[in-house]
């Protein structure tokens, strides 16, 4: 099912999320993700690990969805909402870059799943 294939991509994103905000936030690769320096990464890392462990939240009510098969439907759909909001309220306060890389894929997975496919 194309949904449910979309979805586990939008989870996944949100698990690479989780790592970069929890783990590597401080790490190169994490500041050069973010674009940012030693020093607001350092200043910052307490609230980047929790946005971490809210995005894990999200991946983990998707992933939830997917294991409950037609059950699951409902929890897709709210947590892709969660996922696309979160997405448009990054993209206006943050960086637009936020609309390509979560409110866009959650979107498509949301479309997906509406239209059964």
């Amino acid at each position: 099912m194309i949904a449910n294939a979309l979805t586990g991509v939008v989870a996944a994103i949100h698990l690479w999320i989780v790592v970069l905000e929890m783990a590597l936030w401080t790490k190169p690769q994490g500041r050069r993700v973010f674009g940012t320096t030693q020093a607001f990464a350092d200043a910052t890392a307490a609230l980047a690990g929790n946005q971490g462990l809210y995005n894990g939240f999200l991946a983990a009510g998707l992933i939830w969805g997917l294991t409950r098969g037609a059950a699951g439907f409902e929890f897709k759909a709210f947590f892709l909402l969660c996922v696309l909001v979160a997405g448009l309220y990054g993209a206006a306060t943050v960086s637009r870059r936020i609309l390509a890389v979560q409110a866009a894929p959650a979107a498509l997975a949301l479309a997906a799943l509406w239209a059964g496919v």
